[in-house]
């Protein structure tokens, strides 16, 4: 029996709805897609018969084809230089990059083919590519297997960079990246691909199949892209979070008893601006946690666009709760991570001033 077919009689719960893990969310949002538009391709490394490295696309190639989910060759840069082409000829590719750590030899294609398509040839060609790549740490990959690198392609003008955190959004948000005409970049935080996150936390939240957003609904749905996710809601400071993050900063919050307006942004281009500066300006107070390095990180432009905007508002400055600024540790990762003792102490900073 495929994996396929095996998802299907255990994804319904005893609730009665259908609750998925983010990989099963993934997998049905690829099926839908292709399910839809004949044009929909989805290409990569071992993501054919193999199904993917974590069974994204499981079952996809016995359903839909050879020719429409097939394995290519190990070379991210041949990989989405074909996507590209693809795109520009008519087809809406979706390429996996078998981890986000292999994407640099693709950046190129991205940066100086994808990204500016639209642009040289005055629309005649768009590049609608949606390039899917698991991310973060929590598998102790070490240095080549764990990199977070959102914040390289939030830089560049004409690409769109999506991070969902749970399985209903994960499901939404790439149905709304592939029929999108400009390029994405999807990526998938890998240490929540089965479960909001476990062994971080004294106690870990529960698991997806207890989940409200785990129930995943069958058939066609969209996300759009550029909103964010009020997570819960709060007056004592706003907390700006994504990916793995949002869940590790929604059980320190339960953990103290505080009462924060926690905001998954779920994209960071186009990013939710309105949205932020709404909740800044009702709290007086913001948070910015990730995972990736401090430095030049997602989080410092949160933090300068927070302060251009909300400056008069804010009753204490802007901080941050991100990863380190040194490699990617192997057997120290949990403590490289944004975890309850960091995000804590710049909680009560925070609330402090």
């Amino acid at each position: 029996m495929s994996d396929t077919k095996t998802r299907k009689k255990q994804d319904a719960s005893q609730d009665g709805e259908r609750r998925l893990n983010m990989i099963e969310a993934i997998n049905d949002a690829l099926d839908t897609a292709m399910q839809r538009d004949p044009d929909v391709i989805v290409m990569g490394e071992d993501v054919g018969y193999f199904g993917g490295v974590f069974r994204c696309t499981a079952g996809l190639q016995e359903k839909h084809g050879k020719t429409r989910v097939f394995d290519t060759p190990i070379s991210e840069c041949g990989i989405i230089a074909v996507a590209v082409g693809m795109g520009a000829y008519g087809l809406r590719p979706v390429p996996e990059i078998q981890f986000a750590d292999y994407i640099y030899p693709g950046i190129d294609q991205l940066i100086s083919e994808a990204a500016r398509l639209r642009y040289r040839s005055a629309a005649e060609y768009i590049a609608p590519i949606t390039v899917r790549s698991p991310f973060g740490g929590g598998i102790f990959g070490g240095q080549t297997h764990s990199q977070s690198p959102e914040a390289m392609f939030t830089h560049v003008s004409g690409l769109k960079t999506v991070i969902p955190s749970t399985p209903y959004d994960a499901k939404g948000l790439l149905i709304s990246a592939i029929e999108d005409n400009d390029p994405v970049i999807f990526f998938e935080p890998k240490r929540i691909y089965n479960g909001p996150f476990s062994g971080y936390y004294d106690k870990p939240v529960e698991p997806w199949k207890k989940h409200p957003q785990s129930v995943v609904p069958e058939g066609y749905y969209k996300i759009p892209l550029g909103k964010a996710r009020h997570v819960t809601e709060g007056e004592e400071l706003t907390i700006l979070a994504y990916g793995t993050m949002v869940h590790v900063v929604e059980a320190v919050c339960a953990k103290k008893g505080v009462e924060a307006d926690i905001l998954d942004l779920r994209t960071l281009v186009p990013l939710d601006i309105e949205a932020i500066e709404e909740s800044v300006k009702k709290t007086g107070r913001c948070l910015i946690v990730h995972e990736a390095t401090r430095t030049s990180g997602f989080g410092a432009e949160l933090s300068a666009l927070v302060t251009e905007r909300c400056f008069y508002h804010l009753e204490a400055p802007v901080e941050r709760a991100t990863g380190f600024d040194t490699p990617y540790p192997h057997s120290l990762e949990w403590a490289y991570f944004p975890g309850p003792i960091r995000i804590g102490e710049a909680i009560d900073k925070i609330l402090s001033e």
